[in-house]
C-alpha cells in the first residue's frame, strides 16, 4: 500500500481569551480530545502540563499526526495548531472547535499545504464549530 505524503497545517493565534480558561490544562485536555475526535482523528495519547503561575500545554498525539496548545493566560493568548496527514481527516474542523470553545476576541490563522513540493500557504475561514453537548 503506497501512502500520500500530502498534508495540512493550521496554525492560529488567539487574542482576549477567559484566564480561566487558559489556565486550566484539565479543561483544555478535555476539550482538545473533543477537538480531535470533532475531526475525526484517531487519538493515541494526549500530554498536559500545568504551568506556576500560570498557562497550560496540551498536546495531543493523532494517528493522522498531532493538535497542540499553548497558553500565556496572563495576556488572553493562546497558539494552536494541528497537522495532519492525508485527505481523510480536516485539521480546520478540530480548529474550528477550539475557538468555538475559547471564544477569543480576535485570530490570527494560516494554513499551510504540506508533502507536495513547494509548501502552500493560505488564509484560512474560522468558523464557530457546532457544538452539541
Amino acid at each position: 500500500m503506497e501512502y500520500s505524503t500530502f498534508g495540512r497545517h493550521v496554525a492560529v493565534d488567539t487574542w482576549g481569551v477567559d484566564f480561566n480558561l487558559l489556565n486550566n490544562a484539565e479543561w483544555l485536555q478535555t476539550q482538545m480530545v473533543e477537538a480531535a475526535e470533532a475531526c475525526g482523528a484517531t487519538v493515541m495519547s494526549v500530554q498536559a502540563k500545568q504551568f506556576e503561575p500560570q498557562g497550560a500545554t496540551v498536546l495531543v498525539l493523532l494517528s493522522e499526526s498531532h493538535l497542540s496548545i499553548h497558553t500565556y493566560p496572563e495576556k488572553g493568548f493562546a497558539a494552536l495548531d494541528c497537522y495532519t496527514c492525508g485527505e481523510t481527516v480536516d485539521p480546520q474542523l478540530a480548529i474550528d472547535y477550539m475557538i468555538s470553545v475559547l471564544k477569543p476576541e480576535t485570530t490570527h490563522a494560516k494554513k499551510i499545504i504540506r508533502g507536495m513540493g513547494e509548501l502552500i500557504v493560505e488564509t484560512p475561514v474560522i468558523k464557530q464549530a457546532q457544538l452539541i453537548k
